[in-house]
């Protein structure tokens, strides 16, 4: 938000200068991101009155004027100005005067004509851009008197950058207000008088939606001359704070918003059937905005709406229809109370974004409406004139804001603040910033003004104890603390060490949203429902992720359309599953995802290309689970999964319990979701894993290893895991390695059946293994595995 210094001192003026006020408004939490002169450098520019004017005999687009600016001698003045008339009052650079880029004025002639001196416009005192012709000044502007003094350019533009917690300083009176506090000083607000009602005409209101609309103030103003200019001071007062003037209404609605940070609005009468009602929109109702853009209304927008038709978009945007135009001649003022939560997001609904959005979203004082509509009232007679009626308001007491009543131990600010501040203190404190404060024994008992919506708990007040006692005032006290050794839980699975495994094969990883496309997910989980959000960013962004996959295949889809087709993916985050049960109805689970996609490995001479398949996936995926040093409580089972390949997906089990799962991109998903090539997914829980098994050092056998092969038939239905594991508990001890070097079916194997090669390595840490033994254990696996799968050596 822009303001005014000028403006913000004539409430409140502290014998700081610009500088100092900037660095005071930062450390209290009102951030300053600039600070700009309101004119550029100028002197010697004095106010003149035009007495005699008349065309250039030798130029057409010049005139020739004698200029009065209150000395013994008339000027002779060339200007090319068409607004230049005899009777104005205007800006004069005398001889000598030294404008903004040192541009000094001197004597000359034009055409043959002398002209000491120039009629200035705006944007050459460094003013504003925009504005046609030389400056028109009041009637009543004093000859001769400095423009900088009259005009008081010795101004500064302040913006602030607010957060949205601080919207009761979204206007002059809450900064001042704020200042005030900071500096210990009583603010000068103006003394607003309710307006005398000169006629009778009103308007009912009914309100139809009294939780989005609890109050809402209005009053007809007839016989107004909206053509009237907007004086000089209000026109200032707008353009200083970034507002562009406009009419006199509209200037009028815009200099309340930024005076008391109360929106108001302006309704041509004329256009107004029957009386306001404040309510919904229906399903399909249209309305076209003042910027002449038609829009199809959402159920959730409120409406100010006649008998017959919408006419603004409550708190966010006017409609074409009902505003004030150069024929208006009766206006209804608006000032209304509209809840933050019926307000945020609408107007980014449409794409909009207004002063009044940007208020109500956030939070305006719910006491407001009656001092803005008598403000507003008075200064519309005062420009336009006019008849006022009398004020017509609706309320529903049980919507408005609860007062909140907020109870602080001292102990507790001494606390958390780290330092013992005077009870007495922090009393004026409270007091400062308009709140009603009652001390107890222990503390202070608080009462909240309504316009402080940011205030809640005991630990908002500590807040404001801070910022106005002073953060540099709080002194530095290093923490003490013995030296303590961390527990360190060695068993636990390192979640870097698993990033730096996928890093090393080739693995790059992403970071993305953690709200997705709901069209996206539902093509992946069509049978599971998602956590929808009630104001998302926008509508490819709704939806919470219930896995990491969505965000990774439309990293892949947006890299593939950029030519890189081979991708190796991964993300390290939280998915969030509803859950009835758990805090907040959604259950947030951490997990480790990846993707592959395209050629197993870098185009090279030496490598032949291929696509990457499950198995290249998998081996990825059991090298992260090496990393719990339990390989034999983990396993892989075919499994079904409706974003996976039917026949090319598995679930991972470890100790009996899922923990994962892998496999191909379902085909019709990879359609649906345009990605080129077959993609490869995972994804592990990483809480479900548990905890790592902690290597043990043992004794290497100084006793030679023993390699036995075997070439076993099979049914083609056996897993090979299966037989692992059937052969370790036959090893025992002396097996210390098992690998499977061949699978083969064709010509001498059976149909129906597979050769599987396997090579057993025996080892004994006690003794030397003599070929009786190691037949014996060779026979032994032999005969179980015939037992257990119909197993046959192979001649």
């Amino acid at each position: 938000m822009k303001f005014s210094e000028a403006w913000l001192r004539e409430w409140v003026n502290p014998a700081i200068d610009t500088h100092t006020l900037s660095e005071q408004l930062s450390m209290a939490g009102l951030e300053v991101d600039g600070i700009e002169a309101v004119a550029g450098s100028f002197s010697g520019v004095v106010i003149g009155e035009v007495v005699e004017c008349g065309p250039h005999p030798d130029a057409d687009k010049l005139q020739v004027t004698k200029v009065n600016i209150g000395g013994a001698e008339l000027l002779d003045i060339v200007c090319g100005a068409k607004n230049c008339r005899k009777g104005l009052k205007v800006a004069v650079a005398k001889v000598g005067a030294v404008l903004p880029g040192d541009f000094v004025i001197k004597t000359a002639k034009l055409r043959g004509q002398p002209s000491n001196g120039m009629l200035c416009s705006f944007s050459e005192l460094g003013i504003a851009d925009g504005f046609d012709g030389i400056i028109e000044l009041p009637a009543d502007a004093p000859l001769g008197q400095c423009i900088r003094q009259y005009l008081q350019l010795d101004d500064s533009i302040i913006e602030v950058d607010l957060t949205p917690n601080r919207a009761d300083c979204l206007g002059i009176k809450g900064l001042a207000r704020e200042v005030g506090v900071l500096n210990k000083l009583q603010v000068c607000e103006p003394v607003i008088k309710a307006v005398a009602a000169t006629i009778t005409d009103v308007k009912g209101i009914t309100l139809s939606a009294p939780d989005a609309c609890p109050r809402y103030l209005g009053r007809v103003v007839r016989n107004v001359n909206v053509s009237a200019p907007s004086p000089l001071w209000l026109t200032e007062k707008l353009r200083r704070c970034g507002v562009r003037s406009i009419d006199a209404v509209v200037d009028i609605t815009n200099f309340v918003l930024l005076e008391l940070g109360h929106p108001m609005h302006a309704f041509d009468l004329a256009q107004i059937d029957g009386d306001i009602n404040v309510r919904l929109a229906t399903a399909g109702e249209t309305m076209v905005l003042l910027d002449e853009t038609e829009v199809t209304l959402n159920a959730n927008t409120l409406l100010i709406a006649d008998n017959s038709k919408a006419l603004a978009m409550a708190g966010v945007f006017g409609g074409l229809h009902s505003g004030v135009t150069a024929q208006t001649k009766d206006v209804f003022l608006e000032s209304a109370f509209f809840a933050p939560l019926a307000i945020a997001g609408k107007a980014r609904q449409y794409g909009l974004h207004t002063d009044a959005s940007h208020r109500y979203e956030r939070g305006v004082d719910p006491e407001l409406q009656h001092a803005a509509m008598e403000r507003a009232t008075a200064l519309l007679l005062q420009i336009c004139g006019g008849e006022a009626g009398p004020v017509v308001e609706a309320v529903a007491k049980e919507h408005l804001p609860k007062v909140a009543h907020i109870s602080l131990s001292d102990a507790k600010l001494s606390r958390i603040l780290g330092i013992s501040i005077d009870k007495a203190e922090v009393s004026a404190i409270f007091s400062r910033l308009g709140l009603q404060v009652t001390d107890t024994a222990d503390g202070w008992q608080v009462q909240v003004p309504g316009y402080r919506f940011d205030l809640s708990i005991a630990e908002d007040l500590i807040e404001e104890v801070a910022r106005v006692y002073g953060y540099n005032n709080i002194p530095n006290v290093a923490p003490v603390a013995a030296l303590q050794m961390r527990k360190f839980n060695e068993a636990a699975l390192d979640v870097q060490l698993m990033r730096e495994l996928l890093v090393a094969r080739g693995y790059q990883e992403a970071i993305t949203y953690s709200f997705v496309d709901p069209k996206v997910q539902q093509v992946l989980f069509p049978n599971d429902a998602a956590l929808t959000l009630p104001n998302p960013i926008s509508a490819d962004m709704s939806a919470m992720r219930l896995n990491l996959w969505p965000g990774l295949l439309q990293a892949v889809q947006y890299n593939q359309n950029r030519q890189q087709n081979r991708l190796r993916l991964f993300e390290y985050g939280l998915k969030f599953v509803p859950d009835a049960a758990a805090e907040g109805g959604v259950r947030q689970v951490a997990v480790l995802g990846g993707v592959i996609v395209g050629s197993l490995a870098n185009e090279h001479w030496a490598i032949a290309e291929r696509p990457v398949d499950f198995f290249d996936l998998k081996g990825d995926v059991e090298a992260l689970l090496s990393l719990l040093s339990d390989n034999d409580s983990v396993h892989f089972a075919a499994a079904e999964h409706s974003a996976l390949h039917p026949g090319q997906t598995a679930a991972i089990y470890r100790q009996g319990k899922v923990v994962g799962m892998l496999g191909a991109l379902h085909p019709e998903a990879e359609r649906k979701l345009g990605i080129k090539g077959k993609a490869m997914l995972f994804e592990l829980e990483l809480s479900a894993l548990g905890e790592r098994q902690i290597v043990q050092a043992e004794e290497l056998s100084k006793y030679p290893a023993n390699r036995r092969d075997l070439a076993l038939a099979v049914k083609s239905t056996v897993h090979f895991a299966d037989i692992v594991a059937t052969i370790k508990k036959v090893g025992v001890n002396q097996l210390v390695d098992l690998r499977l070097f061949d699978v083969y079916t064709g010509q001498g194997v059976a149909d129906g059946f597979k050769s599987l090669a396997i090579a057993l390595t025996l080892q004994d840490r006690a003794r030397t293994l003599e070929d009786k033994d190691i037949q014996a254990v060779v026979n032994q696996v032999v005969s179980v595995l015939k037992d257990e799968f119909d197993a046959t050596l192979r001649d």
